[in-house]
């Protein structure tokens, strides 16, 4: 027995003698010998509750955590300010608790929070409708995709270069399943090759993928794409950033048909990598095509506000050849501290934030290049992000970094090969003026 399972000698021989066998090891007998582990697992010895936890918070230590560096790495999560009042209220039982509302209408409370999340996402993408949320930003982008794809007859996806490569990834991983071809479009000085995509189009598209701001930190301009997108009977498709859309044109503006994104920058520690949640956001005509759920506003037999499950098009509810999608999570508490946190916010906080975000980037843009060791590799508007070319490898520059208490830029190169000694820097509101000219110091010293 091993003192890790709370089994009792006489549970597994009343266990053994339901299943009809003599032994644990005929429980087995299906799997190859050869495979299995033919010793003891190589455990440490029992440890009290106090050596425990010491060897846990030693492990800890080992993280390099955005609380003790300052941080400048951005790349898909990212160090914005959390109101104090986000952590507070999610930590409380009735909302840590919660999960899917299975019996839905009895989950008022929950049900409220997933109805103002959609209406925010719904708001500040500019879009008609959004749903529960996503698990996060990649997967709600391949979850649109699909969308396209039941949607329009063909089978093929266009997705650019300047959309992040891991979202890339993820797209490519859930069309290959499903036999949907997928085209990149090289980016071109950094946004999207508009000929090469414009050449790409056919009958055969169901949707182009976007991403805005980019990869790069750069901000695209849509107008033309949206234009031949439709123009060819396929759906745009618009990855954004949230905290972005306080100051730039939205998805529903440039008339986009599905608007997703990370969700993480709202209110949402960096925790690591995870979890994050991410947003859909979509046009009324696409609004029933949508994966997950839709809650609704409605009254009660005595007239007061109520809220109900409105669509629910997953494979639990109906039939499986109908679903739109197989997702099940949407993330709740993560969606929570999200709506908290625009709701903390509203519109003129995600703007000054917005506003604030986009100053302290130029401002360390132009400092770093002043130095005259960096040179700046796009003369293109950026919100948050910017790629500078150094005189050294990134991965020296951040290890160099790291003995100042700073976190530095992406390489660029580890997803773009011929991208030599590029970095992608990234700056938020919460960093201040000391900050970045200390990052300015010290990267100029290193040099």
């Amino acid at each position: 027995m091993y003192p890790y399972i709370p089994n009792t000698k006489k549970d597994e021989e009343k266990m053994l003698s339901f299943l009809g066998i003599d032994s644990v090891e005929e429980l087995f007998s299906d799997i190859p010998k050869s495979i299995r582990l033919d010793r003891e697992l190589d455990l440490d010895p029992s440890k009290s509750e106090e050596e425990v936890r010491k060897t846990m918070k030693d492990m800890a230590k080992k993280n390099l955590s955005a609380d003790d560096y300052t941080c400048f790495l951005g790349a898909g999560s990212y160090d914005h300010t959390i109101p104090s009042i986000v952590p507070h209220l999610i930590s409380r039982s009735e909302f840590y608790t919660s999960y899917t509302p299975y019996q839905a209408e009895i989950s008022q409370g929950t049900l409220q929070a997933i109805f103002e999340f959609q209406t925010m996402i719904a708001d500040i993408t500019g879009m008609y409708a959004s749903n529960a949320s996503m698990y996060d930003g990649p997967t709600a982008t391949a979850e649109a995709a699909l969308l396209a794809a039941a949607q329009k007859k063909g089978n093929t996806v266009i997705i650019s270069k300047t959309v992040h490569p891991e979202v890339r990834e993820v797209v490519k991983t859930y069309m290959k399943i499903r036999d949907i071809n997928v085209i990149e479009i090289d980016a071109k000085d950094g946004v999207t090759d508009f000929g090469q995509l414009e050449s790409n189009l056919s009958k055969d598209t169901v949707g182009v993928i976007v991403q805005n701001p980019n990869f790069y930190g750069i901000v695209e301009d849509y107008t033309e794409v949206e234009k031949v997108t439709h123009d060819n009977k396929a759906l745009l498709i618009m990855n954004v950033d949230p905290i972005s859309l306080g100051m730039l044109k939205t998805p529903g503006e440039y008339g986009a048909d599905i608007a997703v994104g990370e969700g993480q920058p709202l209110g949402n520690s960096l925790n690591f990598g995870g979890p994050y949640l991410g947003f859909m956001a979509t046009t009324k005509k696409l609004m029933r095509k949508m994966p997950g759920r839709i809650v609704g506003q409605t009254v009660d037999k005595d007239g007061k506000r109520a809220f109900t499950l409105t669509l629910q098009a997953r494979e639990q509810h109906i039939r499986r050849e109908k679903a739109t999608s197989n997702i099940c999570s949407n993330q709740a508490l993560n969606a929570l501290a999200a709506t908290i946190f625009m709701a903390v916010l509203g519109k003129n906080g995600l703007t000054q934030m917005a506003e604030q975000t986009a100053q302290k980037a130029y401002y360390a843009y132009n400092k770093l290049i002043e130095t005259g060791k960096f040179k700046p590799v796009f003369q293109k508007p950026f919100f948050r992000e910017f790629v500078l070319e150094s005189e050294i490898e990134v991965e020296r520059l951040n290890k160099e970094l790291l003995k100042h208490n700073i976190l530095g830029g992406y390489s660029i190169e580890r997803d773009y090969p011929l991208q030599k000694n590029q970095i992608l820097l990234c700056v938020t509101e919460k960093r201040t003026k000391e900050e970045i000219d200390y990052l300015v110091k010290v990267m100029e010293e290193i040099i």
